[in-house]
């Protein structure tokens, strides 16, 4: 029996760029044949995996899915656009969330979580992955919920039914209207897709953030050469100023810009028939915060065609 070596495992992971553990199984299911491990691994899909998972994958679906009063968005990402429009990455994405409504928004959880069509969900994604020949990954989950009321979901560019490049899902507590509360949600739900608040109200907005306006406000007015009691009244000024223009109560409303939020809610009371508390939100842009590489594409053409 052929001993595998830590050498032989490395040599096939530098061929193949697949998992230290998927070589290792590869070359004891071969005999440490390198050159069958390689096909072993490539007919068992781990190498085609495996080989995608260092380029970026910035495109993609954000999904939501709501039942009842909860409401999940996900994001799962690929390489390019055209993956988006794939029926088996569409279908696969929208499972995602569904499981994610049950499981929660731990991401490892949701991978580990049992798939309708057998398996894991991540190995459905690495099968997906070896099918469609593009890296994909599960980024991020977040999770609304209400005691009584709605959470109202839109999609902005949407490309399937629940699925596009920005969704956004928004709890509404009340006891009013279901019916009511379900269009208002919608409508809630696309303005923060336009206007993209940090936070609900100035007590959400992380304080780094904050210091960090008081910061730039303060040089500028220092740039000045006004007193340091006006300095204060400037940059105090300002940060009122700043949080109505991130905070989603203090926002104009899109739909009608002669109101703020909060007041098209206190006002869409009547109508709703009870109070309406907005206990939250979670937008999901599609690639936001990925750093996307650029690529000469002439170039790798050339580099094809030498090789």
């Amino acid at each position: 029996m052929t001993t595998i070596t830590a050498a032989m495992v490395k040599d096939l992971r530098d061929k193949t760029g697949a998992g230290m553990m998927d070589c290792k199984n590869a070359l004891n299911e071969t005999g440490g044949d390198i050159e069958a491990a390689i096909d072993w691994l490539r007919k068992k899909g781990i190498t085609k995996a495996a080989k995608k998972a260092g380029r970026t994958a910035a495109e993609g679906l954000v999904a939501i899915v709501v039942e009842g009063t909860k409401g999940v968005v996900v994001e799962v990402n690929s390489e390019t656009d055209f993956v988006a429009r794939n029926t088996e990455f569409q279908e696969m994405v929208l499972a995602v969330a569904t499981i994610a409504l049950e499981i929660g928004t731990d991401v490892e959880a949701i991978k580990s979580a049992a798939h309708p069509n057998g398996g894991t969900v991540d190995e459905k994604i690495q099968a997906t992955v070896a099918k469609i020949g593009e890296h994909m990954a599960l980024r991020r989950a977040a999770l609304t919920t209400v005691g009584r009321g709605v959470v109202g979901s839109y999609i902005h560019t949407q490309i399937v039914p629940g699925a596009g490049k920005i969704g956004v899902i928004v709890g509404l507590e009340s006891s009013g209207s279901v019916e009511a509360l379900t269009a208002l949600g919608r409508q809630v739900a696309m303005h923060i897709a336009a206007s993209a608040p940090l936070a609900v109200d100035p007590s959400g907005v992380d304080l780094a953030v904050v210091e960090r306006e008081k910061a730039v406000l303060t040089e500028k007015a220092q740039a000045s050469g006004k007193p340091a009691n006006i300095i204060e009244k400037i940059v105090e000024s300002g940060i009122k100023t700043y949080f109505k223009e991130v905070c989603l109560l203090e926002q104009p409303f899109i739909h009608d810009g002669g109101k703020t939020v909060a007041q098209a809610l206190k006002e869409a009371e009547g109508k709703v028939g009870g109070p309406i508390k907005l206990t939250g939100f979670h937008r999901f842009a599609l690639g936001e915060g990925i750093e996307k590489e650029e690529s000469d594409f002439a170039a790798e053409v050339m580099a094809a065609a030498k090789g």
